[in-house]
């Protein structure tokens, strides 16, 4: 039989003179869950608050410090110091269906941990109250790989042995971060050239991430310097070699290439005569229609810098506006205008930073030598290559 102790008999005789026993107040809870108006999007709900409460909240007129003292959504750093001193993310409060609500500004990040901390002594008209916090973590997404290596310039199958940089464009944003533990250079035989790339911390990345650009080590170039002396060239003339970029190297979204890619080639003769633009060929457009302007050179030519350092201007020294585009391996510069050509003189204006393979600008090779001196050289920013249209 079991024994009753003074607490059963207390709240026996309670209900027995119908007297209800007072619930427990209600504790607050923190969650994280999809937003109802948007699955695609993670918002914080704090659930438990009582009625009187959830009223002074819909009244308040509260700025965003305040609504923060009471709902903090902060990005873990791992370190309770600096967890506490990070800025809360912004966002919109809202108090809906009996409970608080949290809608981030911004989107989550995958794979970044995340915590919401409730203060119910910050409630309107508390004293003190319990802290609840609950932490989350988008889950990563493996992604199929998809990005791919849309294009490596320059694109000519014979290079100069002292070609200065490549460009190397991707179909979609890459990341940052050991980019010369993917990127090979090997001879005939497979056997990778040591060291061929100038490696610097500050990658040259354009703004969209999806073009670098890759310079071969100036010291593997330049005679007499030490490097060229101790090593050797890192393109030899009549070898052939591949660029090779291997799939590991992650995009953006952190998923590898879709393939390796390769771009085989041969090496000819250094090249280090400046680019002459008095033998470049001009072919000009009909005037009253939009026939690209073509402009070309006897060697190829930086597809990049062809691309910014040319221009078209009439006789007034009004730039002409349209596109550029570059064929037949970089040797042929194309300049469609976006309205139609106007009858009369126009110019074609060349800045004498362009340069060819090896990096000789017009006037200036890229390797000076000390003992012979630069035998040629220009002192004009730009240079002027006049046609009619008729």
């Amino acid at each position: 039989m079991r024994r009753c102790s003074w607490r059963d008999v207390t709240v026996a005789a309670v209900m027995a003179a119908g007297v209800a026993l007072a619930a427990p107040p209600p504790r607050p809870s923190v969650r994280w869950t999809p937003d109802p108006a948007d699955t695609n999007k993670t918002i914080v709900e704090v659930s438990g608050l009582d009625a009187a409460s959830l009223t002074a909240l819909r009244k308040t007129d509260w700025q965003p410090a305040q609504w923060q003292r009471l709902l903090a959504v902060r990005v873990e750093q791992g370190d309770l110091l600096t967890d506490i001193g990070l800025p809360p993310m912004l966002g919109v409060y809202r108090v809906e269906s009996g409970a608080l609500r949290f809608e981030p500004r911004f989107p989550l990040e995958q794979g970044v941990q995340y915590r919401a901390t409730f203060n119910a002594g910050a409630l309107p008209g508390a004293r003190d109250g319990a802290m609840v916090s609950a932490a989350f973590q988008l889950p990563t997404r493996r992604a199929a790989p998809s990005t791919i290596v849309s294009r490596v310039y320059p694109t000519a199958a014979t290079l100069p042995e002292n070609l200065l940089k490549f460009y190397v464009h991707f179909s979609a944003p890459m990341s940052r971060g050991h980019i010369y533990d993917h990127i090979h250079l090997r001879d005939s035989s497979g056997r990778e050239i040591e060291l061929p790339f100038l490696e610097i911390d500050e990658e040259l990345w354009d703004p969209s991430m999806t073009r670098l650009t890759l310079f071969i080590d100036p010291g593997r170039i330049k005679r007499g310097v030490r490097p060229l002396e101790e090593i050797g060239p890192a393109l030899e003339s009549g070898k052939s070699f591949t660029l090779v970029i291997d799939r590991a190297w992650k995009d953006a979204a952190g998923a590898g290439l879709k393939d390796d890619f390769r771009k085989p080639f041969t090496v000819g003769p250094p090249d280090r005569e400046p680019p002459d633009a008095a033998r470049w060929k001009i072919v000009p457009p009909s005037a009253g229609t939009r026939e690209p302007l073509t402009l070309a050179f006897p060697e190829p030519m930086d597809h990049a810098l062809a691309q910014r350092l040319i221009h078209v201007a009439r006789q007034a020294g009004e730039l002409v506006q349209g596109r550029v585009e570059l064929e037949d391996q970089e040797r042929r510069w194309l300049f469609t205008p976006a309205g139609e050509w106007r009858r009369g003189p126009h110019q074609i204006l060349v800045e004498t930073t362009i340069e060819d393979l090896a990096g000789n600008n017009i006037g200036k090779p890229f390797e000076v030598d000390l003992f012979e001196g630069v035998q040629k050289r220009l002192t004009n920013a730009t240079v002027k290559l006049s046609f009619d249209l008729r």
